[in-house]
């Protein structure tokens, strides 16, 4: 399987560009996409849970996720990877006059696990919408 894109034409973000410069880049293309359904019917027929004990795990995983998060700690999902919550905000001049009023609203951040890690590094990437004319073949 390959992840398909296509590509769009945008701004040269590139030092020196020229204004009106354009250059084209991938977009991913999204083939399908997994309902929350199909996902536990899937872990449901290589296991010996049912599709409804997968739910509401997922579910408990959801609600215990969350409230570690906002404890400012990092969750850990084994292979899967680690759940962690960023924050950014507002600079001040005197240390005196930082309150948390300042603190942008926080990100949830991702970090996949070496599983994932290595499914990215194997991928392979299919253009769509190719003509015969741009491949070359007749």
């Amino acid at each position: 399987m390959a992840i398909k894109y296509d590509l769009i034409q945008g701004k040269d973000m590139s030092e020196g560009a020229a204004e009106d410069a354009k250059l084209w880049y991938a977009r991913a293309a999204a083939a399908d996409h997994m309902t929350f359904d199909e996902l536990c019917d899937d872990i449901a027929e290589s296991s010996t849970c049912s599709s409804a004990d997968v739910k509401a795990v997922l579910d408990r995983m959801t609600w215990v996720i969350a409230k570690n998060l906002q404890a400012g700690r990092i969750v850990e999902m084994g292979e899967l990877g680690n759940f962690r919550m960023t924050i950014g905000s507002s600079g001040v001049i005197n240390k005196e006059d930082f309150d948390a009023s300042l603190i942008r609203k926080p990100r949830v951040k991702f970090y996949a696990g070496k599983r994932i890690q290595t499914a990215r590094s194997e991928t392979k990437f299919e253009r769509i919408g190719v003509t015969e004319e741009e491949t070359g073949t007749v």
